[in-house]
């Protein structure tokens, strides 16, 4: 079975972006941005909720990850901008655990607090990347944007970054 990996960027407080959902106050560089485009070799598969895609699409980036298979959930789209992006806008839950039973590589959860949340709350989460950014934010988007079940997390990997980043890498016992 093929795990799902909610990996994403956080603040010390606890958000993942701005109330905007942009996430410009988190401090990139090289070695961060080089880390990150080499975590693709592990997975195949990319999943967004639509408040996640929209910040790309503002951009101009319709499949902001085309080496992966992406997939957008939202209850509000009616069409995905993109043939390559398909749009799941019922039965979240058991989509994704269909996903998870196909071959594949790992599945990258990359972010919607809402989906997130949805996740963790049916045990569907095996992993949870941070990358835990020196800076507070003061309000924005939490990390999970509903109450979710007792997990006890234990620290698979961690690293540290020149600039005061670190990458901790747990697996979920729930």
């Amino acid at each position: 079975m093929r795990a799902l990996k909610y990996y994403v960027a956080c603040s010390l407080d606890g958000f993942i972006a701005q109330t905007d959902g942009s996430f410009d106050r988190f401090p990139w560089n090289d070695e961060v941005i080089a880390d990150f485009i080499e975590s693709f070799q592990w997975f195949d598969t990319v999943l967004m909720g639509r408040k996640t895609y929209e910040v790309g699409l503002k951009e101009g980036k319709t499949d902001p990850y085309p080496m992966l298979k992406s997939y957008v959930f939202s209850r509000t789209m009616e069409s995905s901008p993109d043939p390559k992006v398909k749009l799941v806008s019922e039965q979240a839950v058991e989509f994704v655990r269909a996903l998870k039973r196909e071959q594949g590589k790992n599945i990258w959860l990359c972010g919607g607090a809402l989906l997130a949340a949805q996740m963790f709350q049916n045990q569907l989460i095996d992993e949870l990347i941070v990358k835990l950014n020196p800076v507070l934010l003061g309000s924005g988007i939490p990390l999970l944007m509903a109450n979710v079940p007792p997990a006890m997390l234990d620290l698979q990997e961690s690293k540290q970054y020149d600039n005061g980043t670190f990458r901790l890498q747990y697996s979920i016992q729930y």
